[in-house]
This record gives structure tokens, C-alpha cells and sequence, in this order.
């Protein structure tokens, strides 16, 4: 029941705004109020790299501050042991930047979404095989809008694709015709010491030129099978 809810969670909130925040050097005290700012522009799925200052006790934090139809978990999960580590902490999302099967076999027995990085399709199928919810295509400057495009090609159709690394909102609209999903977003969102205040303006951007690229570019679909 629990990866049911889960999984239905996750994909509500992939399907409303498939932009994953990406909190990479934040610190305790700060998640509280960029947790408020990013809720109220409507992310819901927020992940925190492990490799922050207290980054445990981080995702601790931001899943006790928001509703629970937010999806938060880790970025940067390197280790098996790490998994279990942000399960405890109260994440349910694990998001890697490589493909290591054995990590995703991890986060899926014990019932968490698993967004494993690829860079070539070995490691997309890898990844799919092991139970990949959706792939993290990383890094966006090397694998372009045309070569996602002939990635998406043979890749199963409704899983869904993001590109991470250097995404702002100019980018988006070519990787959105080559077939992405959606997008995780970094350093153009959060980087350390940034203010609550310019994440939200910030996050106000992105949702902006998402609902402005929805009615313009014909996304495919991002339901997951």
C-alpha cells in the first residue's frame, strides 16, 4: 500500500509540474523557508543532494515541513547504504547521477521512486532493467536536444526523461520538442547562500515558462507505465 500511494503521489505530482527542484548545498536551517517558497510556486518534487552540509537531517526537515502530496527524498545517492539512510531520514525519492543497478535495485525493494542518471542508452536500458521510474539524463550539456531526441527514439514511450545540468528557461523549449519529460533544475534555481526570496522568483520563472511552453510545444505523454 505504501508504494501505491507512493507511486501515485509521484506521478500526480510528475504530471502537474514535472520540474524537480534541485537543492544541492543547502543547509538545516535554511530548508524551512525555501521549502514554503517552492511549495507555493507549486514544486513538488524536491530532492537534496547528499553531498550538503547535514543533508540527512535536511530531507528530515523538508519532509516534516511540507504537505504530503510533496515527493522529497536525495540527490546524489552514490552508495546502497545511502538509501536505506534517506529512507529513515523520511525521503521516498532517490535520485542518482549514474546508473548503478544495484543502488536502483535497492531504492525499489524497499518501495521508493528511483530517478538513476544516464548519459548513453547502455545505461538507459541499464537502468530501466534494474526499475528506473523515469531517467535522469545528466549532463544536459553533452547529451543535446538531438542527441535526446534519438535517445527518445528507442527508449519505452512513456518514461519519462529529464535532463539535468544547465537547464534555465530558454533551454527547455528544444529539449521539450526532442522528447524530454521535464526537467531537474539546479544552480538556476538554488545554489549555497541563495535567499528564500530569489528562490521563489526564481521558481516563479520556471513555472511561468513551463505553463507557457505546455501551450506552445506538444510535450509527450508522462505517464508512467
Amino acid at each position: 500500500m505504501k508504494t501505491t500511494n507512493l507511486q501515485a503521489r509521484f506521478d500526480t505530482a510528475f504530471n502537474t509540474l514535472p520540474l524537480v527542484a534541485i537543492l544541492r548545498g543547502i543547509i538545516p536551517s535554511e530548508v524551512a523557508a525555501i521549502a514554503d517558497k517552492l511549495y507555493e510556486c507549486g514544486f513538488r518534487l524536491i530532492e537534496i543532494s547528499l553531498n550538503s552540509p547535514d543533508a540527512l537531517e535536511s530531507i528530515s526537515l523538508l519532509r516534516r515541513q511540507l504537505p504530503p502530496d510533496a515527493v522529497v527524498g536525495a540527490g546524489t545517492v552514490l552508495k546502497v547504504s545511502a538509501v536505506q539512510q534517506v529512507n529513515d531520514a523520511g525521503g521516498s525519492l532517490i535520485v542518482m547521477p549514474h546508473a548503478d543497478v544495484n543502488v536502483i535495485s535497492a531504492a525499489k525493494h524497499i518501495g521508493m521512486i528511483c530517478v538513476p542518471g544516464a548519459s548513453t542508452l547502455t545505461e538507459a536500458f541499464a537502468a530501466i532493467h534494474a526499475g528506473a521510474d523515469a531517467l535522469k539524463l545528466f549532463p544536459a550539456e553533452l547529451i543535446t536536444p538531438a542527441a535526446l531526441k534519438a535517445m527518445r527514439s528507442v527508449l519505452p514511450s512513456g518514461l519519462p526523461l529529464l535532463p539535468v545540468g544547465g537547464i534555465n528557461p530558454a533551454s527547455m523549449p528544444d529539449y521539450i520538442r526532442a522528447g524530454a519529460s521535464g526537467f531537474g533544475l539546479g544552480s538556476a534555481l538554488y545554489s549555497p547562500g541563495t535567499d528564500a526570496n530569489t528562490v521563489g522568483r526564481r521558481a516563479a520563472e520556471f513555472v511561468a515558462a513551463w505553463a507557457a511552453l505546455k501551450a506552445t510545444v506538444a510535450a509527450p505523454s508522462t505517464t508512467l507505465d
